[in-house]
């Protein structure tokens, strides 16, 4: 058995793992070693001589103590979960195969490895001290080449790794941004860019209007026809307002029945068209692509209100809602500035 040298900090302990023997009692070849190959084996089999193998059964641990260490798989497979101490963990596995090795980056800064490894299968490991890793790279030219290769292939990947985390993440922030109903922008979404958007306008002097659309009589609509009948007709108004915009213009569920086109660098004039074709649209919209009889029918009270100086977008949005109120009053399918 055999007993890996004890570190003396209150979260470690010592462990014991198996010892089959050592490297210069072994058959296996330095040459087979991605650390040591093109490396002159007469120089370093020396110091690897005395070098413990050992052994772990599957599913096993490498509970490692804080201390700098290599290790390579001389038989087996590791599974290599990164930075489990530091809370950095994301489930990401690496797999290190025979001749691959793992501890590289501890022994360099000379701190605990982090990493949280297991056997796959049975499996012997070639156990190196920072310390001696330390010799060999400052005797071994071909070995110090090795590691650099090693380490910028593990940076490589680590990188492409993150870039795919980081297209993921954009696309769940995306998802999160979005009505899951209607497809539009949702509250959360116009809580973060309105701000934006009429800071800009406001800085460069160019005009910003905002449409507030509110489906009529939607509460006796859902009542008669039914709830998903009710969702039919929010998605079939969603896609009216998303074929009539511009690739710079911005539709938004604001809730319920009510949605909001938010129209940069638009004049009230250009927003009051923009709003009567989406009335006149909407009466028109069919609910379903069958066309079947009798067909549920949805018309839509639009307000219009564009920037004024000094307004925040608190006060745009209720000056657009004070016109939806009184498109609604006003006998409702029409547009009220």
């Amino acid at each position: 058995m055999m007993t890996l040298p004890r570190v003396d900090t209150p979260h470690t302990r010592e462990i014991t793992l198996e010892q089959t023997g050592t490297f210069g009692q072994s058959s296996y070849r330095i040459g087979d070693l991605q650390l040591f190959r093109d490396a002159d084996p007469a120089q370093l089999a020396p110091l690897l001589a005395s070098c413990p193998i050992i052994r772990i059964g599957a599913g096993q641990p490498v509970e490692d103590p804080a201390r700098a260490r290599m290790y390579i798989v001389l038989a087996g497979a590791l599974a290599v979960a990164a930075d489990t101490e530091s809370g950095m963990a994301d489930g990401s596995v690496s797999r290190i195969l025979p001749g691959e090795s793992v501890g590289e980056q501890a022994v360099l800064d000379e701190s605990a490895n982090l990493s949280a490894m297991s056997a796959i299968v049975d499996s012997e490991l070639l156990v190196i001290d920072g310390e001696l890793v330390w010799k060999m790279i400052d005797l071994s030219g071909g070995l110090a080449r090795n590691l650099l290769r090693m380490l910028s292939f593990r940076i490589r990947a680590a990188n492409a790794l993150l870039r795919r985390r980081q297209k993921l993440g954009e696309f769940y922030r995306q998802l999160s941004m979005n009505d899951g109903l209607t497809g539009l922008y949702n509250r959360s979404w116009l809580s973060d860019m309105l701000p934006k958007l009429v800071a800009t306008a406001h800085r460069a002097g160019t005009p910003l209007a905002l449409i507030m659309i509110d489906l009529d009589h939607f509460k006796m609509f859902n009542d008669t026809h039914g709830h998903l009948t009710g969702d039919d007709a929010l998605r079939a108004a969603a896609g009216v307002i998303s074929v009539a915009l511009r690739p710079s213009d911005y539709a938004v569920r604001y809730g319920g029945e009510e949605m909001m086109v938010i129209l940069p660098e638009t004049t009230e004039l250009l927003a009051v068209l923009v709003a009567e074709r989406l009335v006149a649209r909407m009466r028109e919209a069919p609910i379903f692509p069958d066309m079947r009889l009798p067909l549920p029918h949805v018309t839509a009270s639009v307000g219009v209100a564009s920037l004024a100086a000094g307004m925040d977008e608190q006060g745009l949005i209720a000056a657009a809602d004070a016109a939806l109120y009184r498109a609604k009053h006003g006998g409702r399918d029409q547009v009220a500035l």
